[in-house]
């Protein structure tokens, strides 16, 4: 079909200036319009994938990617299964822990709080709470000395610092000579961490030692809540768990950390998708110009038309000629969008920089959107896609203008020439 005679053809026409200088520009306001939809769309997804990439690593820094529990309470005998899951495959950590709620005092304050009960040297092991401490340290918490750690926002809350004392009532209840009354600790805040705004760690998680919190709940030494597991690929946690638990009895529970944050990660899929498709409309705005331009440009080759319909050219070869010249549009646009969409998704984030600074504005807030900066990451696949969407609708927009050129009758067009 693509003989070189109509692509000859086609890029000189492409080549040749135009008596109608309005056709010239409404085909390079196409060629910009293509350029302008491509750079959109891969600015705004490298944008969105800068954020998902953002949320899912402060979500897995802090939160279990699988945990094994008991559905009858408290796990026993942890020591045997934690050697016994470690020996499974896939998984990279397995460490025990103890959580809890209970209500933390301070100078009339009161604030819940979740209460995970830890050991520090394997919790470095599973997340990365010792790389988010702002003061304190993860060593500090040690058995029989009731310290604990807490968020920075938790901590600002209650106006605790490093050293002060803190209330922890919990929910269990003891027998007295009064009746019954609610358990309570006093703890010594021995550290503070910044896991960042946007999932309530920072408000709602406190640590203190696995054996004082077995302590304070009142487990046996063989018991805990159950085992944290850390997998060799976060992506595949539901399937690794769904494979940890054939392998386990009945009476454990195993969960991952899809269950508790995907639909977060889903509705920014489907955001993303969706910004995908509405996105794609600029470029098929402008693959409508570019049918119009085409038509008339048709239209003002009628006579060349004829001409090379006597000399034995065939509809077929009179398609592709206008086929190579939409072709070229496309391309070109494509190409100056996928160079604009790079060089702008790559510096996006010190661009919204320079222009907070020279304009005194915040455009992001952490408190809204989890971070206070405009993330960024480029995915090869993502622009692909793009590029082929944008080369495809280019190519659609030609066939028409194409088809009606070959329908072009010679003796008709010559007629008033």
């Amino acid at each position: 079909m693509f003989n070189p005679v109509s692509i000859y053809i086609g890029l000189r026409y492409t080549q040749a200036k135009r008596r109608n200088h309005f056709i010239s520009f409404i085909s390079l306001t196409s060629m910009l319009g293509i350029a302008l939809g491509v750079t959109v769309l891969i600015t705004v997804l490298s944008v969105m994938n800068g954020f998902d990439n953002e949320i899912r690593s402060r979500v897995l820094e802090m939160a279990p990617q699988v945990v094994v529990r008991n559905d009858g309470g408290a796990m026993q005998n942890w020591q045997h299964w934690q050697r016994r899951i470690r020996q499974l495959p896939d998984v990279n950590a397995v460490v025990p822990f103890i959580a809890g709620q209970g209500m933390l005092t301070h100078e009339g304050l009161v604030y819940p709080a979740v209460v995970n009960g830890i050991e520090p040297k394997q919790e470095k092991t599973i997340s990365q709470l010792g790389n988010k401490m702002v003061a304190g340290s993860l060593s500090d918490l040690k058995p029989g000395q009731f310290g604990i750690i807490l968020g920075q926002t938790l901590a600002d809350n209650l106006d605790l610092s490093v050293g002060d004392k803190v209330m922890l009532v919990t929910p269990e209840a003891s027998l007295s000579p009064i009746g019954i009354v609610p358990r309570y600790k006093r703890f010594k805040v021995v550290g503070i961490f910044n896991a960042g705004n946007g999932f309530g760690f920072d408000s709602q998680l406190a640590f203190i030692d696995f054996k004082d919190a077995q302590v304070l709940y009142q487990l046996q030494p063989g018991e805990v809540s159950g085992l944290r597991l850390k997998v060799s690929n976060f992506y595949h946690a539901p399937m690794i768990a769904a494979a940890i638990a054939a392998k386990l009895p009945t009476h454990f529970f195993v969960a991952n950390w899809t269950q508790t944050y995907g639909a977060l990660f889903k509705a920014i899929k489907l955001e993303k998708n969706m910004m995908f498709l509405i996105l794609l409309l600029i470029v098929a705005v402008a693959a409508f110009n570019l049918v119009s331009t085409l038509v008339m440009v048709v239209n003002d080759k009628r006579a060349d038309i004829a001409i090379l319909r006597t000399f034995g050219a065939t509809p077929r070869t009179i398609m592709v000629i206008f086929i190579v010249q939409g072709f070229i549009v496309g391309v070109i646009g494509t190409i100056l969008g996928l160079l604009g969409g790079l060089l702008l998704a790559s510096n996006v984030t010190s661009v919204v920089n320079v222009i907070e600074k020279y304009f005194h504005v915040q455009l992001l807030s952490s408190s809204v959107y989890f971070v206070n900066y405009l993330p960024s990451k480029i995915i090869p696949s993502d622009v692909i896609h793009i590029c082929i969407a944008a080369f495809l609708l280019s190519l659609i927009a030609t066939i028409y203008p194409a088809w009606r050129a070959s329908r072009t009758q010679p003796a008709e067009a010559l007629r008033y020439e």
